[in-house]
């Protein structure tokens, strides 16, 4: 039996990148579900998602997405940091958007 390989000291742990990356797409797919909702409701004049939801969702997304190319690009505690930062943006929408 062999050993078992040793885990690269120069990327970020790859579930840490794996986890970070669907959290980035489903902040797109979030924002982009609430987007198509917004134009619905404003067509049929029904209550819906806000200007500011629109824009908090839109601005996490795209951070997350610029977070997440940064932790599959770089190495070490710099793309450790970025996929962090990617689950903490999205526990950050998740508490101020969805729990509150």
């Amino acid at each position: 039996m062999s050993p078992a390989p040793a885990r690269s000291r120069h990327r970020p742990p790859r579930a840490l990148r794996g986890v970070s990356g669907v959290l980035a797409g489903g902040l797109v797919a979030l924002a982009l579900v609430l987007l198509a909702g917004w134009l619905v409701t404003t067509r049929t004049g029904s209550p819906g998602p806000g200007t500011g939801i629109l824009i908090g969702h839109g601005l996490a997304a795209v951070v997350a997405v610029a977070a997440q190319l940064v932790a599959d690009r770089r190495s070490g505690r710099p793309g450790a940091l970025a996929a962090l930062a990617v689950v903490s943006i999205s526990a950050a929408v998740l508490a101020v958007y969805w729990l509150v």
